[in-house]
Formats: structure tokens, C-alpha cells, sequence
């Protein structure tokens, strides 16, 4: 029971924060902050305590395409919504998730059919990271002019959609093993609900700015499941995941700091 209860705190502190960011930094700056490793490591943490640590360090190699499948999801939620763009929004959230979901299984099957090592794996998500930067640069970035009153439904809708992801993950680790657990970590538990309620407020053009920037925050995903592959066996669950989440920050301020200093030195001079 208080294994649950942990689930439950954590997962719901991790989509509130979220999807409050982005409404009040805009929805760029959350599509490159959901690239923190948050759901992928809540599923990876309590997968280690249910499962032992061997499990999930099997788990995080395959977390690594499970990565690619959740940028399938992504792109297909995209192409979904721009083409059902004249149906009322409730339809259109719902059979562009069914489109996105339907791609995120068939990407997630194919590579549960191979077997890789953690370098295969990491050489392949890079390809990926890099590739969806290409694909979705032509993307429209869009600020959030007129913010909707947070109410309680909309705080618990939040919550329960989070909550729900990383208890059925995580509980079906045991019997869907370390390879389909793995894949299934990459999905954006944090991500996917900000999406719809984004999409639901604001419309779709928020959510595919959430798509576009979240390849460019994803090297801090990349660096934490590299790190908890090689520390979780060496240094334990809780002091390698700590080591973990300190090299996936290091990366992100990395990063921000770079492209601040690239949008200061192409600023022009008044």
C-alpha cells in the first residue's frame, strides 16, 4: 500500500508541474523540459524495487527505443490532429491519441522482436533524436495567450491520467518482463497528459509545439538511462539514481545555457 501511495505522489507532482509550466513559460519551454527524465524515471525507480535492479537495467537499454516509439506517438498525434482538424475537439483529442497509440505499439513490437545491446540502443535513440529534430523543425512554435481557469476537475483529470500510466506499467512489469517493461518506461507519462489538456483548452497548435521542441530536450533522457544502466549495478538503486538524475541535469542546464547564448549572439543590435 505504501508502495502505491508513492506511485501515486510522485506521478501526480509530475504532471501538475508540468502541465502548469506550461501554461505560464509557454509550451516550448515544456516540450524541452519533458525531455527530464520524469516518467521514464518513476517507472524505472519502482520497477528496480518490485523487480530488483538486474531488471531494470535490462529494462533501461530497451528504454532507450522505447524512446523512439515515443516520438512515433508524438509525430502520429500530430499528422492525426492536423488532418481532424475540422472535427469538434473532443473527437479530435480522442482519435488522434487512438492514432498516436496505434503507432507507439507497433514501433514498441518491432523492437521487442530484437535484441540489442546498451550501445546498439544508444547509438540508435541518437539517430532518432536527431532525425525527429529534422522532422519536426518546420513545426510552428505558439505562446498560450488566454490561460483557463484551473479548476479542481481539471487538477484531478491531470493527476488520475498519470497516476493510472505508472500503476499499470509498473505493475505489469513482472509479467511482461524486462524487455516489453523497458519499452513501455519511454512512454511519456508526464507529456501525454499536459497534451490533452493543452489540446483540450487551447486547441492543437500548443500541442504541436509541445511536439516540435520535445526532440531538443531528449539528450537529458538519453543521459539518464545511460547513467542508470551502468550505476544501478555498481552504486544501487537510490545512490545511482541520484548520480543518474545529476548527469540528466547537468546536460539540460548544458543545453539551455547554449541556446540562450545562441539567441543573445543572433539578437540585433538596436
Amino acid at each position: 500500500m505504501e508502495l502505491i501511495l508513492a506511485k501515486l505522489s510522485v506521478s501526480v507532482g509530475m504532471v501538475l508541474g508540468l502541465s502548469f509550466l506550461a501554461e505560464r513559460a509557454g509550451p516550448r519551454a515544456a516540450g524541452i523540459l519533458s525531455g527530464y527524465p520524469l516518467g521514464t524515471a518513476i517507472l524505472l525507480y519502482f520497477i528496480a524495487v518490485e523487480q530488483g535492479i538486474a531488471f531494470a537495467s535490462e529494462s533501461a537499454v530497451y528504454a532507450m527505443p522505447g524512446l523512439i516509439a515515443t516520438l512515433a506517438f508524438l509525430y502520429g498525434y500530430f499528422h492525426a490532429s492536423c488532418r481532424l482538424a475540422r472535427l469538434p475537439v473532443i473527437p479530435q483529442i480522442a482519435l488522434s491519441s487512438l492514432a498516436a497509440f496505434a503507432v507507439y505499439l507497433a514501433v514498441s513490437w518491432l523492437f521487442q522482436l530484437t535484441s540489442m545491446t546498451l550501445t546498439q540502443a544508444a547509438i540508435i535513440l541518437l539517430f532518432a533524436i536527431f532525425a525527429a529534430l529534422v522532422l519536426f523543425r518546420k513545426i510552428e512554435n505558439v505562446k498560450i495567450l488566454n490561460r483557463v481557469r484551473v479548476t479542481k476537475r481539471v487538477i484531478l483529470f491531470r493527476a488520475g491520467l498519470a497516476s493510472v500510466i505508472v500503476l499499470i506499467i509498473s505493475g505489469l512489469a513482472a509479467w511482461i518482463g524486462p524487455r516489453w517493461s523497458g519499452l513501455l518506461s519511454g512512454f511519456p507519462v508526464a507529456l501525454y497528459p499536459t497534451m490533452i489538456i493543452l489540446h483540450f483548452s487551447y486547441g492543437a497548435a500548443p500541442v504541436h509545439t509541445l511536439v516540435r521542441n520535445f526532440p531538443r530536450g531528449m539528450g537529458a533522457l538519453w543521459t539518464y538511462i545511460l547513467a542508470v544502466s551502468l550505476s544501478y549495478p555498481v552504486l544501487g538503486l537510490n545512490v545511482g539514481t541520484l548520480v543518474s538524475f545529476a548527469a540528466a541535469t547537468v546536460y539540460l542546464i548544458t543545453y539551455s545555457t547554449f541556446v540562450w547564448m545562441k539567441q543573445k549572439s543572433v539578437r540585433p543590435i538596436e
